[in-house]
């Protein structure tokens, strides 16, 4: 039987524990990256009618429902491989009668949990429902 000299022993012996964190690091899954999506899906509640609107808005359109001015600048959804979560970047603004608009709410919102991030208005709310590759809704550099 042939053996290994003592320092190539030791050498081996000592990336040994190198090689068994190398292989946790192939076992944990890699995360990846969010898909962007063209079209953001919302659904908003007008509370004084009671009305329920569900429409899209292409990222960086601002659309009006109601007195709010509606403009998603980003909206992610996770390959089909992964757990899907649904997020998306807005800005809303109230419009006064002056025409004055004020910002209400600038930040993410999760289609899981609409009330996560929620934005605060007396008369309307306004949700993520779905991020989306395409609609029905002419975009808006083609009206």
């Amino acid at each position: 039987m042939r053996r290994i000299g003592p320092i190539f022993q030791t050498v081996i012996m000592s990336l040994v524990p190198f090689a068994g964190l190398a292989l946790l690091g192939l076992a944990t899954p890699a995360m990846a990256q969010p898909i962007a999506n063209p079209v953001a899906s919302f659904a908003g509640l007008d509370k004084i009618t009671g009305r329920i609107t569900r429409f899209d808005v292409y990222i960086d359109e601002t659309v009006l429902f109601g007195a709010l001015e509606i403009t998603p600048r980003a909206c992610y959804t996770r390959p089909s491989t992964e757990a899907q979560s649904v997020s998306a970047f807005l800005e809303v603004d109230q419009r006064s009668l002056t025409g004055v608009s004020k910002r209400i709410f600038s930040g993410w919102m999760f289609a899981d949990s609409p009330a996560l991030n929620a934005v605060d208005h007396a008369i309307y709310d306004v949700w993520l429902v779905e991020c989306k590759v395409s609609t029905d809704v002419p975009a808006p550099d083609q009206r």
